[in-house]
């Protein structure tokens, strides 16, 4: 670990000059007096660094030094892929290791190409998840396992929690790769029942076998999650309904309508009718469902009851 941080030290004062005890040690997350310990051992190997003292001071490498330590462990070199999704390199546990490798990385470029790789780390960013995540929601706890699996190809005895009964199940996989989608992780896997997706945050438990999980020869997990997504999304939307909506409620739906009427009939592709009763209930008045007729009992049925429920006590 002291190995680590202590590349890590020369490589951030190669990177940016001048940087204070303090500066350190808040990019290292130790003590300053750690600062000072680490500094005297990098002197003590022969590495020409020196600090000046006052207000204006810190520790600098002589002119024209560079180290050649810029080689990138198995770790950092997993973590650089990851580079534009630090959050996701984090919760596989490569936080660290993408830090370090950024740093290795920046420090073999020529000075003017680092110039122009930090002015694009300071004016573009990548925020992966959606909007309505749930923004300090913690990594599930079996995701490092999965990643483990995965990268080691072994084979996992999986509990799962699905949708429909039974509920819980158990079933050997042979892990062939993580897919981060909106926020969320997704475990793609072979087994008796065939290739499947996963979502990690609902794996209950999980055990690593003795056992090999190759890929089958050929898989391209890009091309496997684009057909996966091609499926999804023409499965999606079985149905349809028949409505009248307003202008206010088709720009909502997404919907593209001709003329200006208050009230125009649209046909709209549903998933299935206690998703669209969902989805329309949030439009209120915007919308009136005219079809199917089960839709229309169901969401005129809901409105009752929510009327019934916030109609006021009579007076006494």
């Amino acid at each position: 670990m002291r190995a680590s941080r202590l590349v890590t030290l020369l490589l951030l004062l190669q990177n940016r000059g001048r940087m204070t005890a303090r500066q350190l040690a808040d990019e290292l997350e130790v003590s300053v007096r750690t600062v000072y310990r680490d500094v005297e051992a990098l002197a003590a190997a022969g590495i020409p660094l020196y600090g000046d003292a006052g207000h204006a001071g810190g520790y600098r490498l002589l002119d024209g030094y560079r180290t050649r330590l810029t080689g990138l462990t198995g770790d950092e070199a997993q973590a650089a892929f990851l580079a534009a999704l630090p959050e996701a390199a984090a919760q596989l546990g490569l936080g660290e290791a993408l830090a370090t490798a950024q740093l290795k990385l920046h420090a073999a470029l020529p000075a003017a190409l680092r110039e122009h790789a930090g002015q694009i780390q300071q004016r573009f960013l990548l925020d992966a998840p959606g909007w309505y995540g749930d923004a300090d929601r913690a990594p599930h706890p079996h995701l490092a396992a999965v990643a483990t699996a995965v990268w080691e190809r072994r084979a996992v005895l999986l509990r799962y929690r699905r949708w429909r009964a039974p509920e819980e199940i158990e079933r050997r996989v042979e892990p062939y790769g993580l897919v981060l989608k909106a926020g969320r992780w997704y475990l793609v896997a072979g087994g008796a029942s065939g290739l499947r997706t996963y979502r990690v945050d609902q794996v209950l438990g999980l055990r690593l076998l003795d056992e090999r999980g190759d890929a089958p020869a050929g898989f391209d997990l890009a091309a496997h999650w684009r057909e996966y997504l091609a499926d999804f999304r023409s499965r999606l939307h079985t149905g349809e309904a028949l409505v009248r909506v307003t202008a206010q409620g088709a720009r909502r739906l997404g919907l593209t309508l001709s003329g200006g009427d208050e009230w125009t009939e649209a046909r709209v592709p549903i998933e299935s009718d206690d998703h669209a009763h969902g989805e329309f209930l949030r439009l209120g008045t915007e919308i009136e469902v005219l079809a199917p007729a089960e839709l229309r009992d169901r969401i005129a049925a809901t409105v009752r009851t929510l009327a019934a429920r916030y109609d006021p006590p009579p007076v006494t």
